[in-house]
């Protein structure tokens, strides 16, 4: 009797898991498929554009589907070697959307600025493994879940701070480089927040004065968009031309 018990025990644990991972997998695939969604009215919004801006746009558009990919794999996959697979591919973005940027510029202030977007994504590569090599530690004493809740926010927090550590270490380097650290910080800002859609806003500085454009669905966006841009450090003054659809 006690064995058909404990069968029947076994026989229910093993049900749970297999449908909390069908689960997952449904989520998955839905929110991949919402990340891919939103990068084909982001890329297509990026056709009104013309020359540099409009392949800075697509980038744009690439970095934040990248994202939230990220975020799924997080949220709903368990393997840590998948997990990191993910961060890296966020960096590579966001290092493909920094060179775009610096095509704008030419000679010193060019060369400048590939280095400045090579050192990021070395940062943000570096940290990655360790906050992978950190979850994964933190998986084997608590639940795969909390693990996975918390992971998006690590990788947000690690890739704040890596554009920190960059923008402290340039700030002597002149306004061209300057300006790009700015640009990176506000994005990572803006991506960390749960208001705002960092896909919808795009962002550019000059000389410290930072300019934000795009499409969002409310008012509320928009100003907490802003806000978040002035309280950047560097930041002399934003100028929003953001839309509300």
């Amino acid at each position: 009797m006690k064995k058909l018990v404990i069968l029947a025990v076994a026989s229910a644990i093993s049900s749970s898991f297999a449908f909390a991972a069908d689960n997952d997998n449904v989520a998955y695939k839905a929110a991949k498929d919402k990340a891919e969604a939103e990068y084909k009215v982001a890329k297509a919004k990026c056709d009104a554009l013309k020359s540099n801006a409009k392949d800075v746009c697509q980038e744009e558009a690439k970095v934040a589907r990248v994202r939230l990919e990220a975020d799924a794999t997080m949220q709903h996959q368990a393997n840590a070697r998948d997990i990191q697979k993910a961060r890296e591919k966020v960096a590579d973005a966001e290092y493909d959307l920094a060179k775009e940027k610096c095509d704008d510029q030419s000679g010193n202030a060019k060369d400048a600025c590939v280095k400045d977007a090579k050192a990021v994504k070395a940062t943000a590569i570096a940290d990655s493994r360790r906050s992978t090599a950190d979850d994964t530690r933190v998986a084997a004493s608590g639940t795969a879940a909390g693990t996975m809740a918390n992971a998006s926010d690590n990788m947000r927090d690690r890739s704040s701070a890596a554009a920190d550590t960059m923008r402290d270490k340039t700030a002597a380097a002149g306004d061209v480089v300057a300006d790009t650290v700015i640009t990176t910080k506000v994005k990572a800002d803006l991506a960390a927040d749960p208001v705002v859609k960092a896909m919808d806003v795009h962002v550019e500085t000059v000389k410290g004065v930072v300019m934000l454009s795009g499409f969002v669905p409310s008012k509320a966006e928009a100003d907490k968009a802003v806000a978040l841009a002035r309280n950047v450090k560097g930041v002399t003054d934003v100028k929003s031309a953001i839309k509300i659809k």
